[in-house]
């Protein structure tokens, strides 16, 4: 949630011409499993239930993401097909993945996605 703000001004930039979307997917460094407290301050388990990944997800909501956010299965679907943990940029254009983003906290790079986009606008 550290680049919330930056993530949310894209959203507002390019609301006329691009469909953001947040999925949640399962969590990144849970409090039973791979934690790094100096990363996340957030006390979460990893998720065993539907309720337990909705009420995580809750958090971005919170945070006031301005994206719609959904949720991945519980058999961690989407993750698996766009390898996306901790987090991952992409950019579908017309069905097709055009931008695969690197995986964050390291390679998440809102710029690409920024410029991407710009370019493909003509600007």
């Amino acid at each position: 949630m550290a680049k919330l703000r930056k993530f949310n001004e894209l959203v507002r930039n390019f609301a006329d011409d691009v469909d953001f979307l947040t999925i949640y997917i399962e969590e990144a460094h849970p409090s039973d499993g791979w934690r790094v407290t100096s990363v996340t301050e957030y006390d979460y388990k990893q998720h065993v239930t539907l309720k337990d990944r909705i009420q995580a997800a809750g958090l971005l909501l919170e945070a006031g993401i301005e994206s719609p956010v959904v949720l991945d299965t519980m058999e961690n679907e989407a993750n698996a097909a766009f390898a996306a943990l901790p987090e991952r940029l992409f950019i579908i254009l017309n069905g097709v993945v055009v931008y695969v983003g690197g995986r964050g906290p390291f390679w998440y790079n809102l710029g690409e996605v920024e410029n991407w986009v710009l370019k493909f606008k003509g600007c």
